[in-house]
């Protein structure tokens, strides 16, 4: 584990639909039932560790998660974790008049996913003033297309299931 990460919605969402403990019936992705308890593994692990959940100060970021999940599922109940074990950096980020995170010229047309920005935003900040921003992801492949854009700023990305990761987004470039 790093020391801390931007945790894209999708790894919540896997996580929460795969919980043993309160397994729930949710349109996640992957569908498979073997992968997402991989994701909710790497979610129980993370939340037993020291890292720091990155969250944007205008709240932006959680806002998303409560969207899709709610109180009582697994990912939630990390985040609250988080917050109560004092693990939560909140930082700073900027936002345009459609509420989307505000990014560098040079990644601001590569970025396409709107509600992924603010993720991004997170983890830029989260480089600049900790020396790191990693963003974990489970089901999104888009973070592939961008992976190297993303290195040569210094947000890295940790693929929680790589292997389906990687082959879901080369079957999508061949389409």
């Amino acid at each position: 584990m790093r020391a801390r990460y931007v945790v894209d919605t999708n790894v919540l969402i896997a996580a929460s639909a795969a919980d043993p403990t309160q397994p729930k019936e949710i349109d996640a992705t992957p569908p498979d039932p073997a992968l997402r308890y991989k994701v909710w593994s790497w979610l129980d692990q993370f939340q037993q560790s020291g890292s720091h959940l990155v969250l944007d100060e205008a709240g932006q970021i959680h806002k998303e998660y409560g969207h899709k999940l709610g109180f009582n599922d697994f990912g939630i109940q990390v985040v609250i974790h988080k917050w109560s074990t004092a693990a939560v950096d909140d930082v700073p980020v900027d936002y345009d008049g459609d509420g989307n995170g505000v990014l560098p010229d040079a990644l601001s047309p590569i970025i396409h996913d709107a509600a992924d920005k603010k993720m991004v935003a997170a983890a830029l900040a989260s480089h600049v003033l900790f020396e790191e921003g990693y963003v974990a992801f489970a089901g999104d492949t888009d973070w592939h297309d961008w992976e190297s854009d993303l290195a040569q700023h210094g947000v890295l990305l940790e693929p929680i299931i790589e292997d389906w990761s990687r082959q879901k987004h080369a079957e999508k470039k061949k389409r």
